[in-house]
């Protein structure tokens, strides 16, 4: 259940139902604890059940979700769906082609998008703010431009052989050149390499592992703007995310249709 979903139906609550939901809100969130997902589950069900009037079911499921808390305690830390953002035009799955793939990011003040397309019909988008913390440094453009090659790669479970990744940086693809190489220890000047809350690794130093392992990827510069289908479906989306990040939308329609256009301009142009 998304917050917003989650809001819209706490407010449908009566008063009492309401006060008791709202502690266990903390539990409706993605979580390797079987225990936290068993109350959030419970948090959940009880909301449905509130929103088609079934009160009586919905305070025993809080009854159930309360007692679970109580003996668990607190709510473990939250991690990322690694699924969130992503998602795949089917109709383009089956098509006998040369998997190629477009990557970009978008940046503007203090928010920021990255996003992939594929010609196989995956694609994926994300925004991204700043914050204290934030381990990006000076590079914000640059950085951002690798996120969402590692965005792009984390898709699978392991990248299409042979597949070709295009990229309108030219100072990212010679990033990724340079660890394709070997030279994995090198990271761009300002990038922190300091522990993550929800990763054993930076993203970068995954990539840079990744991409040294990988010698039948190919990188190659689009020049952006200039109409290539998959390079404007990529900048569309990470515009799109960028935006989500300071505006209240739904994006996964225009997403999903957004890139079934730029796929079919693609698909029809290459030769039979």
């Amino acid at each position: 259940m998304r917050p917003d979903e989650f809001l819209r139906v706490l407010d449908l609550l009566p008063t009492p139902l309401h006060a008791r939901a709202l502690p266990l809100r903390r539990y409706v969130h993605g979580t390797t604890c079987a225990d936290c997902q068993r109350i959030g589950d419970a948090v959940t069900l009880a909301l449905t059940a509130a929103n088609y009037d079934e009160l009586a079911s919905a305070a025993e499921l809080l009854d159930t979700a309360e007692q679970l808390a109580t003996v668990h305690g607190t709510a473990c830390r939250p991690q990322p769906d690694q699924q969130r953002g992503r998602g795949r035009v089917t109709r383009w799955a089956a098509v006998s082609a040369p998997v190629v793939a477009a990557t970009d990011a978008s940046w503007k003040g203090r928010a920021g998008g990255i996003a992939y397309v594929v010609s196989d019909g995956h694609y994926g988008l994300r925004g991204r703010g700043t914050g204290r913390l934030d381990p990006t440094g000076a590079s914000r453009v640059l950085i951002n431009e690798l996120r969402a090659v590692d965005f792009l790669l984390s898709a699978y479970e392991e990248a299409p052989a042979g597949m070709t990744v295009l990229l309108d940086s030219t100072v990212a693809l010679r990033w990724l050149r340079r660890w394709q190489a070997g030279e994995v220890s090198a990271m761009s000047a300002g990038y922190s390499l300091r522990q993550r809350r929800w990763a054993d690794r930076p993203t970068l130093v995954r990539l840079a592992d990744q991409v040294s392992r990988r010698p039948d990827l190919s990188f190659a510069h689009v020049k952006g703007h200039s109409g290539h289908a998959l390079n404007e479906a990529a900048d569309g989306l990470s515009h799109m995310a960028r935006r989500r990040v300071e505006e209240t939308f739904d994006v996964r329609p225009r997403a999903h249709a957004l890139v079934d256009a730029f796929l079919h301009d693609w698909h029809a142009a290459l030769p039979n």
